[in-house]
């Protein structure tokens, strides 16, 4: 089951003679952004918003007649409250360069929405590569840095050959290898670098999917050394001065080869409990992703129950074909649930923009997407009441402009001499 759906190995990794080819990244998916040179009209046929024009200003009259103010005024309106901020997205489009520049192509789809992730993976070929060769952090670091609520997402391998369908007793070996110690120094590296490049705070999606079995560095064959593996690099990572790293701990939705609590590394090395949740099996509707064991349920309650955040770096149409009603509830869910981020993984047959295969949910996506930014309207604030026995004198919006208030006059003022 895993394999059909990661082809990723085919556009995540690629060799050269400097153990990088970006371009390869997107070797057999499509070569565009089908949505790119699109009308960005809306996909619901209304109008693009427009920021709101402030009117001209009118001549100021000459002094206004201004009426005697009470000796009881009202309350003076209390501030509106700040905005809250909307959760995180972005999406996975390519390797390097590519990967920052489509993302800003998609938020010009989607109506200007505020792209606020920005997510790539380390090759998992050789260990050079998961050092994070500089070059190819340089770009999306000098995204990270353009931005201070920025969040820069990276997948790191934690074995090398991490996709050669390495058998379960060589995996077990490599586990036991790691959990002694003996890979520490490739994670100083990354962590060194990673530093250097003035992004100490990236989320970093460890050993991501290791309840399945497309990975070398799975937990199946021996849960107890993988998760003291784990937190031997986030104990190395962590020691690094200047990091401020979060570890992201994130299984494939569902059981697959092992419960993935089993994996469950420990509260003290780990920051987010995410989880990559795809349209599958087939046949399975949103309600079964949502209620099934290890499901989507599950991962918000157990998050919950051990004072995590939650996050969905991947997520995405896949068995289902065009489900365009599995598009709506997983943004629904989303926004109830609010995770730190969620970015979808957008490639064929994934994904709603570089994808030409979903247009049903090309258009729920952009729709429900289109022109959001990271802040909520901040509620309109509530008119403070008239003090008692005080009848409030509606002078009109001009008067009450320059008065800065609106007036009262107390009830039975004709008692008083």
């Amino acid at each position: 089951m895993a394999l059909p759906r990661h082809r990723i190995g085919n556009r995540r990794l690629a060799s050269a003679a400097t153990g990088i080819v970006v371009s390869a990244a997107l070797a057999v998916g499509p070569g565009y952004a089908w949505g790119a040179g699109q009308d960005p009209a809306p996909p619901d046929g209304t109008t693009a918003p427009v920021a709101p024009v402030a009117p001209a200003a009118s001549p100021t009259p000459a002094t206004p007649a201004t009426p005697a103010a009470p000796a009881t005024s009202a309350t003076p309106t209390a501030p509106a409250p700040p905005a809250a901020r909307k959760p995180a997205f972005g999406a996975y489009l390519t390797y390097g360069p590519d990967g920052v520049r489509r993302m800003a192509e998609l938020s010009e789809w989607l109506g200007g929405a505020e792209l606020r992730v920005g997510h790539t993976y380390l090759p998992g070929d050789r260990w050079s590569n998961i050092e994070g060769a500089p070059g190819f952090l340089k770009s999306w670091a000098q995204w990270r840095r353009a931005q201070d609520d920025r969040l820069f997402v990276l997948n790191v391998p934690m074995m090398e050959r991490n996709e050669d369908h390495v058998g379960d007793s060589e995996v077990r070996a490599l586990l036991g290898r790691g959990a002694a110690g003996e890979f520490d120094e490739h994670y100083r590296v990354l962590a060194e670098r990673l530093v250097k490049l003035d992004v100490p705070d990236t989320v970093l999606v460890l050993g991501w999917e290791m309840n399945g079995t497309t990975y070398t560095h799975r937990c199946g064959p021996d849960a107890e050394a993988w998760k003291k593996y784990w937190q031997r690099i986030v104990t190395t990572m962590r020691s690094v001065p200047g990091q401020k790293f979060k570890f992201d701990f994130t299984p494939n939705r569902g059981r697959d080869a092992i419960p993935w609590t089993q994996c469950y590394p420990g509260d003290d090395f780990v920051d987010i409990v995410g989880m990559d949740s795809y349209d599958q099996p087939e046949g399975t509707n949103f309600d079964r992703q949502v209620g099934e064991p290890y499901g989507l349920k599950e991962h918000v309650e157990f998050a919950k129950a051990h004072g995590k955040e939650i996050s969905y770096p991947e997520w995405g149409l896949f068995r289902n074909g065009d489900n365009e009603e599995y598009m709506r509830k997983m943004l629904a869910w989303m926004d109830e649930h609010k995770p730190l981020y969620n970015t979808v993984t957008d490639y064929c047959p994934h994904g709603v923009w570089q994808c030409e295969d979903n247009p049903k949910s090309s258009k729920a996506y952009r729709t429900l997407l289109y022109g959001r930014t990271g802040t909520e309207p901040a509620p309109e604030p509530t008119p403070p009441p008239a003090p008692p026995d005080c009848s409030p004198l509606h002078l009109g919006e001009w008067a009450e402009h320059w008065l800065g208030r609106v007036l009262c006059m107390r009830v039975g003022w004709h008692r008083y001499k």
